[in-house]
């Protein structure tokens, strides 16, 4: 884990390209103590070692499907037709059988993919772990001012260019979404945790790869709906360009997909 310094950090955005229905404003400054921060999201490693020692079985495996974004889907995989999946885009596809060790159906499994964020895990999983382990999930505040890496008002965690000298700093898409990802950052979906520049606080991924809970409820009145922070491989700009530190949405607590993921936070002493 990384130490995060107490201070005074600037959150949120206002500006022009911010999505104002997602309750990115108004930019405020906020006071933290200083905390710890995992350096990557949780692996399949770490979470197939929970996993045995305690014999916990995940949201997606007790209800028996999960989503699987269209383009991953395995050959064998077949979709769970007795689910109602209409409000959901016609890139997600309610796979039977997919979870965290066999992310694109049946017929898929974890190899290659040891040190690639866990996916499918629902925010029950994600806090099950956390507390197994010591840890817990951290605030939406702690997770923005992580993700920031000591930087006042920067679009992103390493500054305001996406691409600085022309590189790639995270893992989205590019191309046509969701017919055409060209992979010019060097992956399709998932990438190793540990891809790409560490930001300020040596964090890796904070943007893009797989979005990650929180411990923060999105609303007093949606308590049920919790926070999720960061991007993931899917975003673009053309309809998701959630992959700026101040970018937030929500989801179900036992929701679970193919680009849904974690990392835990701690206190110090």
């Amino acid at each position: 884990m990384a130490r995060i310094p107490a201070g005074r950090w600037l959150l949120g955005e206002d500006r022009a390209f911010a999505n104002p229905d997602d309750g990115e404003g108004p930019v405020r400054q906020v006071g933290l103590p200083a905390f710890l921060m995992d350096k990557t999201a949780v692996t399949n490693h770490a979470f197939a070692s929970f996993v045995g020692a305690t014999g916990y079985i995940t949201d997606a495996e007790r209800l028996g499907w999960s989503f699987v974004f269209m383009a991953q889907a395995h050959p064998q995989a077949a979709i769970a037709t007795d689910t109602d999946a209409s409000s959901t885009p016609e890139w997600w596809l309610p796979i039977r059988g997919a979870c965290w060790h066999a992310p694109d159906g049946a017929g898929s499994s974890l190899h290659g993919l040891r040190d690639h964020p866990v996916v499918h895990v629902s925010w029950n999983d994600a806090a099950a772990f956390a507390a197994f382990v010591g840890k817990r999930l951290p605030t939406e505040v702690e997770w923005e001012v992580a993700a920031r890496g000591g930087l006042q008002r920067a679009i992103y965690a390493w500054g305001d260019d996406l691409h600085p000298g022309g590189r790639h700093m995270c893992n989205i898409w590019q191309g046509r979404f969701p017919l055409r990802n060209s992979a010019d950052d060097g992956y399709l979906s998932t990438a190793p945790a540990r891809s790409f520049p560490p930001n300020g606080f040596g964090l890796y991924n904070m943007l893009g790869n797989v979005w990650e809970w929180t411990a923060s409820p999105w609303t007093d009145e949606r308590k049920h709906m919790m926070v999720m922070r960061g991007g993931s491989y899917l975003c673009h700009a053309s309809y998701c360009d959630r992959y700026r530190v101040a970018a937030r949405t929500c989801n179900h607590f036992s929701a679970t997909s193919s680009h849904l993921g974690f990392r835990c936070g701690g206190d110090i002493g």
